[in-house]
């Protein structure tokens, strides 16, 4: 894929693991927001908490994946299965390449189709994710909650699951969709995080 003229390919890196401080590609100019290197730091360092190999053998479905840089952290520090789904042609190329420099022919599956359609389908193959990770384009606020909706009635997400949203510090997607409720929020600049977990029956 050919840049455009006189715009330069944003260069990113992997944070940890195997693959550790080897460059991810992304598109020129405003086409994906990939996240920052230092929001995806602390995204990681908040699930690992210390603890190295807490993802290992962890599935992982990573929605409006763009550049695939976070669930390409994820497989760097140990996921066994990786979901990317991006509907965007360009961006689903450009986790292919992403995933093809870094040598990755296994423990992934790249869905270029919408997130309620890849969500249906991973739940009809059985999946079940450890975390799920989303990052609509920060104008789509209306992504935001239909996606976290439909996962909360998806079979998709075990009791220990996290969702986490990744937008905008002005933006709030929702405090709860009927049992998966926000449970923690960080902010970094001008983006924050949202962690959802299911609430217990019991």
């Amino acid at each position: 894929m050919q840049p455009r003229v006189g715009r330069p390919t944003r260069i990113m890196r992997v944070i940890a693991g195997t693959y550790r401080s080897r460059q991810l590609k992304s598109l020129p100019g405003l086409d994906v927001r990939p996240t920052a290197d230092r929001l995806r730091e602390t995204l990681f360092n908040v699930l690992t908490a210390g603890n190295p190999s807490a993802l290992e053998v962890t599935v992982w479905v990573d929605l409006f994946a763009g550049t695939g840089a976070v669930g390409i952290e994820a497989i760097s520090r140990g996921a066994s299965m990786v979901h990317f789904v991006e509907s965007s042609g360009r961006s689903a190329e450009l986790i292919r390449q992403n995933l093809t420099s870094l040598e990755i022919r296994t423990g992934f599956q790249l869905l270029k189709q919408d997130s309620i359609r890849a969500l249906r389908a991973l739940e009809s193959s059985g999946t079940i994710a450890d975390f799920v990770f989303l990052d609509p384009p920060y104008d789509a606020e209306g992504a935001y909650r239909q996606t976290l909706e439909t996962l909360s009635k998806s079979q998709l997400l075990k009791l220990e699951s996290i969702v986490i949203a990744e937008h905008q510090k002005k933006f709030d997607p929702g405090e709860s969709f009927q049992s998966l409720v926000r449970c923690r929020k960080l902010e970094q600049g001008d983006a924050a995080l949202s962690f959802y977990q299911l609430a217990s029956t019991q």
